[in-house]
């Protein structure tokens, strides 16, 4: 479950520190206030989870210094500036120095929780970007969290692979949650780019003229930040929400990707997360920018064709979040196993996340069932019609494979421990390891 997004409070007057602060409390936001700009900088670097909200006129350093030093040190950290009624050039000061956007008073509190949210959200997809690209520093490890052994992910791995030597621009679609962005990485972090500049950018996070300026420029001498067609020059600029960028935008990336030439300078990959039904990226792009990009395409599997890959997910996942809660994780029985089979999953690996640690948290307080999380996930993704059924034997030889896979790792490898568990002689267990492919090294 994703973790409030903070929100740093920072105003010389208290009544409207604490008024803010009460209005984004009840939205769900971790406010916390402080009274002065230099009181805030002992707090605020750049792993701050979360967002500023901060006046301009105060005591002793302004909001305008206070901005410029938060830039300084990360100039991806969001902050909203209160500018004083028909303030305009302090404004214009803020956003040309690199404030994500301002409100001004006497503000509507509404407006306020709209700013805060889409810039939490710009905020939270930097932060797992960058965790992301620390933790998969190289492309085997990146390819190793492309967890699955079915045919569309063997697949898919050597698309990746392959996709991934060339040098074209790339259009990677799917539906959501299917891990459009980890693919992007991969095909970064196993190419002749993966020791360049890998950025990324949400389309959608922000409006037309903020996106103009992150994408093209043109950037003040004084900004923090190259435009990101710059920022990534010789490496790779991804862009999610590619269906997002106005007829404008989508002319000028053209331009841009026509100026480059062959091979090109900065690859691009973009990402479309369409959600509207029946549309797909060659509906909404115009068509020479789509061709451009599409010429190089991946298109991502969802869970539901993934077969047995859905179970060993939902083991390796709610083991990680068994061992994060500090209990065991739940057993699951033939029939649940048969049902995760059967669900649809229209929300894809990321709704498997949800689920399996809904299951480890009602599994410690020892009750409920993995039936009732599908019933009961979000309306958007009620599972409650199942998939096409396949043969018995299908179901069997899945459960089967799990329950080995899951007893084999509970004792660590130990072979005599899982034939006690199982009621296995050595022979039979060898030869179901065998025909499953797994191996006892795995587990040591």
């Amino acid at each position: 479950m994703a973790q409030a997004m903070k929100i740093a409070i920072v105003d010389d007057e208290q009544d409207m520190r604490q008024s803010i602060s009460q209005w984004l409390a009840l939205s769900g936001y971790d406010t916390e206030t402080f009274a002065s700009a230099e009181d805030a900088l002992k707090v605020l670097g750049p792993e701050y989870p979360g967002i500023v909200i901060s006046d301009i006129k105060m005591p002793g350093m302004d909001g305008i210094q206070l901005l410029k030093k938060l830039m300084g040190a990360d100039s991806t950290l969001p902050v909203i500036m209160i500018t004083g009624h028909g303030d305009v050039p302090m404004a214009v000061e803020a956003m040309r120095v690199g404030a994500f956007d301002f409100l001004e008073k006497p503000f509507n509190p509404d407006r306020m929780s709209e700013l805060a949210k889409r810039a939490s959200n710009a905020r939270r997809l930097t932060l797992d970007n960058r965790a992301l690209r620390q933790e998969l520093s190289g492309g085997t490890q990146i390819m190793n969290k492309l967890i699955g052994a079915s045919p569309v992910m063997e697949r898919l791995r050597e698309d990746i692979l392959d996709l991934g030597q060339a040098d074209g621009h790339v259009l990677i679609d799917g539906e959501t949650g299917t891990g459009k962005t980890l693919v992007a990485h991969a095909l970064h972090a196993v190419g002749s780019r993966a020791g360049k500049k890998f950025v990324l950018v949400s389309c959608a996070a922000l409006e037309e003229e903020a996106l103009s300026k992150r994408l093209f420029g043109p950037m003040m001498p004084e900004d923090a930040q190259l435009p990101a067609i710059e920022e990534a020059r010789g490496g790779t600029l991804v862009l999610e929400d590619v269906e997002a960028l106005s007829d404008t935008l989508q002319a000028r990336l053209l331009s841009v990707m026509n100026e480059q030439g062959t091979p090109a300078e900065t690859r691009i990959v973009a990402i479309s997360n369409l959600q509207e039904a029946g549309k797909t990226s060659e509906d909404v792009l115009r068509p020479d920018l789509f061709y451009r990009l599409a010429a190089l395409r991946i298109t991502m599997p969802p869970l539901r064709q993934r077969g047995e890959d859905i179970l060993t997910l939902f083991t390796r996942l709610s083991e990680q979040f068994a061992e994060e809660y500090g209990c065991e994780a739940p057993q699951v029985s033939a029939q649940e196993a048969a049902q995760l089979l059967q669900a649809p999953w229209p929300g894809n690996v990321r709704q498997l996340i949800n689920i399996a640690e809904r299951a480890v948290l009602q599994s410690r307080r020892g009750s409920g069932t993995i039936a009732s999380l599908l019933m009961s996930d979000h309306e958007e993704m009620q599972p409650v019609m199942t998939t096409e059924g396949k043969p018995l034997k299908e179901y069997v030889e899945a459960f089967e494979r799990m329950l080995i896979d899951n007893t084999m790792r509970r004792h660590k490898g130990s072979i005599a421990s899982v034939m006690e568990e199982l009621c296995l002689p050595r022979r039979t267990l060898n030869e179901k390891m065998a025909k499953y492919g797994l191996q006892r090294s795995d587990y040591l």
